[in-house]
């Protein structure tokens, strides 16, 4: 849907407060206009991608070359497409003409008078009078005013001339460059769960594929078939009073905008059916194909924001996916990076904590305290112990000595005898943190919250146990002495 701008630069006071509609296929009605070659490209390379074009079809489409038509080669025909001509052979103005914008605005006249009189039974059916119809056709190549809510018309004759004009242009309102491709849109069918193809139209790819085939249509002729499609979506609507339904309307109108030149229904034979069926479906869903698609929009708009375009809609789908991340909101990213520094914030005062708790440990003196809580440090799996400092590599064990002297020694000499559990591998463990010494942490407090109040009477207990220990060795030696 069109979305209005609120935002407005204008010089003209009188105009500053009208809204102004802004057309979502702005860039790529610019990208078309001032570089045609990319905006071909871009859309044909994705027309590909839905529908299956040989070499010479798509060069065709390309106009690269001239279109090979169903019986151009044929002479059977050739007698009724000569007489075809003939016919042709007066060009005023508009009938006969190549379609310009001025053409476009004088039989803009008849689509606009068919609008309010679309219950009138047969309308495109049941032809006119043939000589108020001349009357109209002078009057239209002549480029004169015509009245036609005078009454002197009637809605048949109206209707008669519309399709006498479109039957008269040089090449169908849909051109022979495209007359293969439509075959092909008509073929797209859904698959099964086996990969294989049904008889059921894929309805969303069809509508996809002409919404890209109407893009690269010649200006005017977009613009008429528009004009055309949105009358006969209108008449469909009103079939209960004009009986005549979305394919009956296809019936009278395939011929002039769909067939190729010059050719016979013996000429297209089997395909009658698939172009009818086309122009069937164009009627049904003509409110849905003059838009871009939506990754078509999103190139034309990268490609003026100076950003890489993408050429497919799966590329777009993947810049989507893979930038995800990107285009989150400010908030969510700034609530992002608080979260992440408040996470690292904890896990240093953590680490910090427990790099305090092993130095206090390892300072300790030798005791089976001491010796319990390196054991607590060596049965954690994960993490090793914080405190990179301290060295991995632990002192060669020395015999304890269980004698006075040798409690003296070690007290003066402050020799550390670094306690480690017996193994049969050669090369040292790293120190771990245990399950065990998290629950002692836990029943102290958190490390990362842990007072200096705590860890001080937590000291003052473990050096109070040192205490009793070493006054329990020296009475057993002072006895054994």
């Amino acid at each position: 849907s069109d979305a209005i701008c609120n935002f407005v630069i204008c010089n003209d006071s009188s105009l500053r407060s009208q809204p102004i509609i802004f057309n979502p296929d702005f860039f790529v009605e610019k990208l078309r206009h001032e570089k045609p070659e990319v905006f071909t490209e871009l859309v044909v390379s994705n027309i590909t991608r839905l529908i299956d074009l040989p070499g010479a079809e798509l060069a065709q489409l390309m106009g690269e070359e001239d279109p090979k038509l169903p019986g151009a080669n044929s002479t059977a025909s050739g007698f009724f497409r000569s007489l075809i001509s003939l016919k042709r052979k007066e060009k005023g103005v508009v009938f006969g003409s190549p379609l310009t914008e001025e053409g476009i605005a004088q039989v803009s006249q008849l689509i606009e008078y068919l609008h309010k009189n679309l219950r009138a039974e047969g309308l495109f059916r049941v032809p006119g009078n043939s000589i108020r119809q001349q009357i109209l056709k002078d009057a239209l190549n002549s480029g004169t005013d015509i009245d036609l809510d005078s009454g002197e018309f009637h809605s048949n004759d109206v209707a008669t001339l519309l399709k006498m004009f479109l039957g008269e242009l040089p090449e169908p309102l849909l051109t022979h460059k495209h007359f293969h491709a439509h075959l092909k849109i008509a073929d797209l069918t859904l698959f099964d769960e086996k990969g294989n193809k049904t008889s059921t139209p894929d309805k969303e790819r069809q509508i996809e594929a002409l919404q890209l085939l109407f893009l690269i249509l010649p200006a005017p002729n977009r613009s008429l078939l528009k004009l055309l499609l949105d009358l006969l979506y209108q008449t469909a609507k009103k079939q209960d009073k004009n009986k005549m339904s979305a394919h009956n309307l296809a019936l009278m109108f395939a011929p002039h905008i769909l067939w190729p030149r010059n050719v016979t229904a013996n000429d297209l034979q089997e395909n009658i059916t698939k172009l009818n069926n086309g122009v069937t479906f164009m009627i049904k869903h003509s409110q849905k194909l003059f838009k871009a698609p939506v990754y078509i929009r999103e190139c034309a708009r990268l490609h003026y924001l100076g950003s890489r375009a993408h050429t497919s809609k799966d590329d777009l789908d993947l810049l989507t996916s893979s930038g995800s991340k990107e285009l989150q909101p400010l908030k969510s990213q700034k609530r992002s990076r608080l979260d992440s520094c408040h996470q690292e914030e904890t896990q240093q005062r953590t680490e910090e904590a427990l790099k305090e708790l092993f130095h206090h440990v390892h300072n300790m003196p030798d005791s089976a305290k001491k010796k319990k809580l390196i054991r607590q440090f060596n049965k954690h799996p994960a993490a090793l112990t914080p405190g990179s400092d301290v060295p991995t590599s632990p002192a060669p064990r020395r015999a304890r000595s269980r004698s006075f002297s040798g409690l003296i020694k070690r007290k003066v000499l402050g020799t550390p005898v670094i306690l480690e559990r017996k193994s049969r591998d050669t090369t040292p463990e790293p120190v771990r943190v245990s399950k065990e010494n998290v629950q002692l942490l836990q029943k102290c407090g958190s490390p990362a919250h842990m007072s200096q109040a705590k860890l001080k009477s937590l000291e003052g207990q473990k050096e109070g146990s040192c205490r009793r220990m070493r006054a329990r060795l020296l009475s057993k030696d002072s006895s054994s002495l």
